[in-house]
């Protein structure tokens, strides 16, 4: 972990006379010593400013030519959050921290705020004014009674327990922080910001910080408007399942949704279970939907995604099961299979077959990893007459009839034990939604109601008429 770049974004409004001093901080604040040896870029953001806040800045990197300062100006105010979101656009380094532009906060802290992140504990660290350590500049009574009302109502729908959830010190993962939307043009980026990484299973840590608040007539912004907007922006994002860039991959969101569909996931989960032995090979896992099923009594699971963020959620889901690792793991890449070389009893493939242009490459790899005897179990989308929008958006290149994926697999080796054929009930709704419909996502409120009646259509399954949305391959490993 050497040689890692920490971006510190800066919003700045009004602060002619604070951000030379601030800059001066920052560049100077020590950073965690080797092995963890750091280096930083500055992104400094203008909302408008209507004294010299941006002449002081250019007069500042005019003398320093040396500093990593980019300057990026905002044409029309539109608040911190706003600020925010452009300087996130423009962050290179492996971590982010938000920085105001005036003397509140100590970047002597970044240290502190940096441990769990590079010890791989956290995604998210929220320096804490109100923690039982550090020292604060004691100020207003009632405002932190309005801190502490904001901070209990966001606890109580993100179920967090912070203690600070408006400080301005927060440090993400950059990739995770680039990945979820900010909506919020002004303060209301903090409680927004909460929501979504409590939403996204985020591993959050709080540690203490120093903290030297302004009085209103320093130049404070925050005042009574602000909370009650925090209130409606606690009330929005509570409701709302907006926790993804729109990417043009659906993929991430049908995920999300699908991690809620407990029974659902079960009922795959136990059709797949008893054909996998003790050590297993979970390709495409993303969030661990299934993988918490199917890892139990397992001696040894490795979850694998090529998504960064899956992998990170992965991670936050199954740190308790000392069983489970993870690692990145492409189905296209021999090489990433190399590690695995004729290692395991199992190898699963849930519904990540159709995502890859060649399938053979992809079956040739998963043959790879099984001693001889193990066992593949590859899930996939039935049926070509059903391919719509909601396979385009998924990704996929192809759905398949049971006679070509029996035929591909034992083009590459193995010998197909059985096939069986899973999920006739929703067959229909993936036509109607996906051919007629032309959706491109599911509805969160149709898969609920789906998922709480899937007792009954377990029993009604194989009485159905129609083909199944899903087959599902068992190939062995006999040399």
């Amino acid at each position: 972990m050497n040689d890692l770049l920490l971006s510190i974004l800066i919003p700045l409004y009004n602060e002619e006379e604070f951000i030379g001093t601030v800059l001066d901080r920052v560049l100077a604040a020590p950073l965690p010593p080797t092995p963890h040896t750091r280096d930083r870029e500055l992104i400094i953001v203008d909302d408008a400013s209507r004294d010299g806040s941006v002449e002081a800045v250019a007069e500042y990197i005019a003398a320093h030519p040396e500093a990593p300062i980019r300057l990026v100006r905002h044409e029309v105010n539109q608040g911190k959050g706003a600020a925010i979101r452009t300087a996130i656009g423009h962050a290179r380094g492996e971590f982010s921290i938000i920085q105001d532009a005036d003397l509140e906060y100590d970047p002597r802290e970044y240290a502190k705020l940096l441990e769990p992140l590079l010890d791989g504990d956290a995604d998210v660290v929220y320096g804490s004014r109100f923690a039982a350590a550090g020292h604060r500049r004691v100020l207003y009574y009632w405002h932190s009674i309005a801190n502490w009302v904001l901070t209990t109502m966001c606890n109580v729908v993100s179920d967090l327990n912070l203690t600070d959830m408006e400080t301005c010190y927060k440090v993400f993962r950059t990739s995770l922080l680039a990945s979820i939307p900010i909506r919020s043009n002004r303060f209301g980026i903090e409680p927004e910001i909460t929501i979504k990484i409590a939403k996204r299973q985020a591993r959050v840590y709080e540690a203490p910080i120093a903290y030297h608040g302004r009085t209103y007539e320093e130049g404070k912004k925050i005042g009574t408007k602000d909370a009650f907007n925090a209130l409606w922006v606690i009330l929005r994002f509570w409701l709302s399942s907006d926790i993804y860039q729109d990417t043009g991959d659906a993929g991430p969101d049908i995920l999300d949704a699908l991690a809620d569909a407990n029974r659902f996931n079960r009922w795959m989960a136990e059709t797949v279970a008893p054909h996998l032995g003790s050590s297993v090979l979970e390709l495409g896992a993303g969030m661990g939907n299934l993988t918490r099923h199917l890892a139990r009594r397992r001696k040894r699971y490795i979850a694998t995604d090529i998504n960064r963020e899956h992998l990170a959620r992965l991670r936050a889901r199954l740190q308790h099961r000392p069983n489970i690792s993870t690692a990145a793991c492409d189905l296209t890449r021999a090489a990433d299979f190399e590690p695995f070389a004729r290692q395991l009893d199992s190898v699963v493939c849930l519904n990540v077959l159709e995502h890859v242009e060649d399938d053979l490459a992809g079956l040739r790899n998963l043959y790879s990893t099984l001693r001889p005897g193990g066992k593949a179990v590859v899930l996939v989308p039935q049926g070509a007459g059903n391919f719509g929008t909601l396979d385009q958006a998924l990704g996929h290149y192809r759905r398949y009839a049971k006679d070509e994926l029996a035929e591909k697999m034992q083009r590459t080796g193995f010998r197909v034990e059985r096939i069986i054929e899973f999920n006739r009930i929703t067959y229909p709704g993936w036509w109607v939604n996906g051919r007629i419909l032309k959706r491109r996502t599911f509805s969160r409120f149709q898969l609920t109601v789906f998922d709480r009646l899937v007792p009954l259509w377990r029993k009604l399954d194989g009485l159905l008429p129609w083909p199944p949305t899903s087959i599902i391959a068992v190939g062995v490993r006999e040399d």
